[in-house]
């Protein structure tokens, strides 16, 4: 599924990293403990968090996560797209909960990580 669509569905905003919606995104993980997500053993999925902070994009980088989509209509900081940039990590915001945003897409056919 392209970002662009996944964006879509979510009814989303892009933040930062626009040049990345034509991209493919086959795998999500949702999760705002992002322990858990230094343990995935998938690079190139979608990150499904409500942690806006540095933190979530530090995570994103070591795990080879180049998508984010933040949940529950969290704002975004400018160190936090400062450092997505850096990155070329994407940013999309969704108003809607990190439960809704995760079953819409999967109902869509975004596969989760495991």
């Amino acid at each position: 599924m392209l970002l662009s669509a996944i964006c879509s569905i979510v009814e989303g905003t892009v933040i930062c990293g626009d040049l990345r919606l034509n991209e493919e995104v086959t795998h999500a993980f949702s999760s705002d403990l992002m322990s858990d997500v230094l343990t995935l053993k998938r690079d190139n999925f979608l990150l499904i968090t409500g942690l806006s902070n540095a933190q979530s994009i530090r995570t994103a980088e070591m795990s080879d996560a180049p998508y984010i989509l933040l949940c529950r209509g969290k704002t975004v900081s400018k160190e936090m797209i400062e450092l997505a940039n850096e990155n070329n990590i994407a940013i999309i915001s969704s108003p809607f909960s990190m439960f809704k945003c995760s079953g819409l897409l999967y109902n869509a056919g975004l596969n989760p990580v495991y």
